[in-house]
């Protein structure tokens, strides 16, 4: 799958930003339509970070949506929506970095329950869990943030979903892969860079 420019991301990182400053300052969604990568569907999470600290994170798992809309939507969404923290005041906009991240579409691991540990790269794959009713997803620049190991990278993923830490060991539940290119601001409304998920360093 064909991955963003430097320029793309930067475009997705503003569009991020500019749906969220308008949308809080004039409880309006844009509709801004970009062109080339921009039209072609994937998923996407907008993640927001204020002194360091999570301040929201929401997106598209899967490829469901054009990529402006669904930046757009994510957005937006990270900012008002996220159950975790109070919505997001136009005034933090000048503490927060907006950072986006494109996804490739989600592979099921078809491997026995004890072996998918095996098959995830850390520093390359996001995981994402899935039984019933329930799911959970974490993006791959999570495992390298906190230190984590493939094993302790899927429990977490069956922790994020709302089921036991083991649950990966069983076979009826679903265990996904993904990868992700990840664009952000240096700094609130500063420089945006891509970031290097191996290192989690700009």
């Amino acid at each position: 799958m064909k991955l963003l420019t430097l320029e793309e991301g930067k475009k997705a990182v503003k569009l991020a930003r500019k749906a969220i400053e308008i949308y809080l300052a004039e409880k309006k969604t844009i509709d801004e339509k970009l062109k080339g990568i921009f039209a072609e569907k994937r998923g996407v999470f907008t993640t927001l970070t204020k002194h360091g600290e999570l301040r929201g994170c929401i997106g598209y798992p899967y490829p469901m949506k054009r990529l402006d809309e669904a930046i757009i939507d994510s957005a937006i969404s990270a900012a008002t929506q996220d159950p975790r923290f109070p919505p997001v005041k136009s005034e933090e906009m000048s503490e927060i970095e907006v950072e986006v991240t494109v996804l490739t579409p989600p592979q099921k691991l078809e491997v026995s329950p004890k072996k998918r540990a095996e098959e995830i790269e850390i520093g390359k794959h996001g995981l994402m869990v899935r039984f019933g009713p329930y799911s959970g997803l974490l993006l791959p620049q999570v495992a390298v943030e906190y230190g984590m190991d493939e094993e302790e990278f899927l429990t977490h993923t069956c922790l994020k979903a709302g089921l036991p830490p083991d649950c990966w060991l069983l076979n009826e539940v679903e265990v996904y892969t993904f990868e992700g290119q990840i664009f952000k601001e240096a700094e609130p409304r500063g420089k945006i860079v891509e970031v290097d998920i191996k290192s989690c360093s700009i």
